[in-house]
């Protein structure tokens, strides 16, 4: 037995994450980039994460067609950013009005974003409407700032203590 969609909806709000961008170079060499929260660490030896996109997106195709990306962690300014790459805005849009430059990896490096990893495939999997995409880091990327949150529907910040 499953669980209603609105429950797991509901379930989910409660887990506090990170927002990242995903970008990649699509077939065109223009840039493609998303919004995405799913995102974690998965192995130090080597060094892995995983990124999960739906199946219907221009980025995520772009990105399993290239094989290479760029998860960029977005910093508490920048929820702008987050909006941009999460609406229903053309890829030339998502980029027309920010700073960014390719990586080594080809991929686009936001260049406000607090941290940025450069990976490239290492294995993919087919998870209901979603990719989940294991990346092996090559290149690392860390700013000073604090991290932009998603929590209960909405952006949020660290609150430091002491």
């Amino acid at each position: 037995m499953s669980v209603e969609a609105k429950e797991f909806k509901n379930a989910l709000k409660l887990w506090a994450s990170g927002v990242t961008v995903v970008t990649t170079q699509g077939r065109d060499n223009q840039p493609r980039g998303m919004t995405a929260t799913a995102f974690s660490s998965v192995s130090l030896d080597p060094p892995q994460i995983l990124v999960c996109l739906n199946q219907a997106t221009d980025t995520g195709a772009a990105l399993l067609e290239s094989r290479r990306f760029a998860v960029n962690i977005l910093n508490s300014a920048q929820e702008d950013v987050s909006n941009q790459f999460a609406g229903s805005t053309t890829q030339e849009q998502r980029f027309a009005s920010i700073a960014w430059q390719a990586g080594d990896n080809g991929a686009p490096i936001l260049s406000e974003a607090l941290a940025v990893l450069e990976c490239r495939v290492v294995q993919q999997v087919q998870a209901g409407s979603h990719w989940v995409i294991i990346g092996e880091v090559d290149s690392v990327v860390c700013r000073e700032g604090d991290p932009l949150l998603y929590y209960h529907s909405a952006y949020r910040t660290v609150a430091i203590q002491g």
